[in-house]
């Protein structure tokens, strides 16, 4: 399945290029308050949930890109968006985070015309790919962001401003090991509840049953979410199955939509 691919960052140490002068041993190094990178640490690493795989963009994204990209791909800037101006309207906005290939994501378009869809994705033949789905059904209610996600909520995104958030089959990071890039973490999770408005809603969804425990388990202990189950929810008519998800479960792989609302 394709996966949407986007970040959580979270802060680990590490150590300067160059030594400006006696340092002390990592151990005895002062920690940054509420912790993190110790304090002497100026550039701290970052993890990502996504990696910038290689991809081909094919001559269909390619000309969807020359046509259609100075209308619909919107520059990152980190200040406030002007959702009505970029829209060229106002109406209830929705964050999608890490779109594939846009195969969903035109669909809600379409079937919700009523609505908004900011849309965040770094792979640039999935960006091609929703441009050219863009052109071919005559949407006008999409805007994308080919940039990191968490620094579009950070700086673009004013708290309670959204009407929803999509975020659907992110990389499940299967290896334990690799389970702290998992994008649904608590402080992104936390962000994103402050930035929707009273009953907006985020809507998840993965076919890795793991990581929908984790999702619902998040999701469950942030106190501004109620979710709208008990439990997992059914999937939303708004949501199609995609080919890749489609043959998932005719192999009998599971599906789990994970759907809570921003308390008043």
């Amino acid at each position: 399945m394709v996966r949407n691919l986007q970040s959580l960052t979270v802060t680990e140490t590490q150590l300067p290029l160059a030594d400006a002068g006696p340092t002390n041993p990592p151990e005895q190094r002062p920690a940054r308050a509420g912790g993190g990178a110790p304090a002497d640490v100026p550039y701290p690493k970052t993890i990502k949930s996504y990696v910038r795989r290689a991809g081909r963009t094919t001559t269909g994204q390619a000309n969807a890109f020359e046509e259609l990209g100075p209308r619909f791909v919107l520059d990152y800037a980190p200040q406030p968006i002007d959702a009505p101006a970029v829209f060229g309207r106002a109406a209830p906005l929705v964050l999608e985070i890490g779109f594939g290939m846009g195969e969903a994501t035109a669909h809600i378009a379409g079937v919700r015309p009523q609505d908004n869809f900011l849309c965040c994705e770094v792979h640039e033949p999935g960006v091609g790919a929703l441009l050219k789905r863009i052109g071919e059904q005559g949407l006008t209610n999409i805007r994308i962001l080919q940039h990191d996600a968490v620094e579009v909520i950070d700086h673009m995104v004013p708290p309670g401003t959204l009407d929803g958030v999509h975020i659907f089959f992110p990389d499940p990071w299967h290896k334990k090991k690799h389970n702290k890039r998992r994008l649904i973490q608590p402080p992104l999770v936390a962000k994103l509840a402050a930035r929707l408005k009273p009953g907006g809603y985020l809507h998840c969804a993965t076919d890795w049953q793991p990581y929908a425990e984790q999702m619902l388990e998040v999701l469950s202990a942030e106190p501004q979410l109620a979710n709208t189950a008990d439990g997992y929810a059914p999937q939303p008519d708004y949501r199609p199955l995609t080919k890749f998800e489609n043959r998932g479960l005719r192999l009998g792989h599971g599906v789990w939509d994970v759907v809570f609302v921003r308390r008043s």
